[in-house]
């Protein structure tokens, strides 16, 4: 086992081995922070364009914090459009481990002022002691679409005529008089709606909506 420190060199050095991965790629992470960054979303795009054998899996457990907002939401859309699993656990994840093909296992450590350290191994023990560790917890999260379909928030009447009156295009003004309320009230309850979809515009709220099959 050996540590790397920081950012850059993990990411060349684990693009390095999954581009030459052959039957599986495992990442468990509590957000995207190491692996949204570009260097690391081409390695893995360039993968899975090569990866046609049915014999790869591609696996990313995630914890709900991944899902903070829609950049994040859609990259995970992307990946699993190109073929990889994707799963939301429940259970407390580590900062960061990737396993790939049961033969390398890459650990991140805590942030700190100095970035993040990064351990190496190809210890067969400890790989699959991780490996078996993680796939128990991948048997009980939920599959990415799952669990999007059942994170609904709960509208109300009055949040249900805002989306109405956000998708129908009225300004805010005739949108806040038909719903029988002033302007300021309107905009704080259409700020409210945003809040409760993770929305950051209102374009995503719609979108957000629709996502959830929210009724309107």
């Amino acid at each position: 086992m050996f540590s790397v420190q920081g950012d850059v060199e993990l990411i060349a050095r684990a693009g390095h081995l999954f581009a030459s991965a052959s039957t599986e790629f495992l990442c468990a992470a509590r957000d995207l922070d190491t692996w949204s960054q570009p260097e690391a979303r081409a390695a893995i795009q360039l993968r899975m364009r090569a990866a046609n054998s049915p014999a790869f899996t591609s696996r990313k457990l995630l914890s709900p914090v991944a899902l903070v907002d829609e950049e994040a939401r859609a990259h995970l859309r992307l990946v699993q459009s190109k073929g990889a699993l994707v799963r939301i656990s429940g259970a407390p994840l580590p900062h960061e481990t990737i396993i790939i093909d049961r033969r390398v296992m890459i650990l991140a450590g805590r942030e700190t002022p100095a970035g993040r350290e990064y351990s190496v191994t190809t210890s067969q023990t400890m790989v699959d002691g991780v490996h078996s560790l993680l796939s128990a917890v991948w048997d009980n999260s939920a599959e990415l679409d799952a669990y999007l379909r059942s994170d609904v928030p709960h509208l109300d009447d009055e949040g249900r005529a805002i989306l109405r009156a956000l998708g129908s295009g009225l300004t805010d003004e005739s949108a806040a008089r038909r719903l029988g309320v002033s302007l300021r009230t309107y905009r704080r309850r259409v700020a409210e709606l945003m809040a409760a979809l993770e929305a950051g515009s209102r374009f995503q709220a719609g979108l957000r909506a629709g996502e959830l099959r929210l009724p309107r």
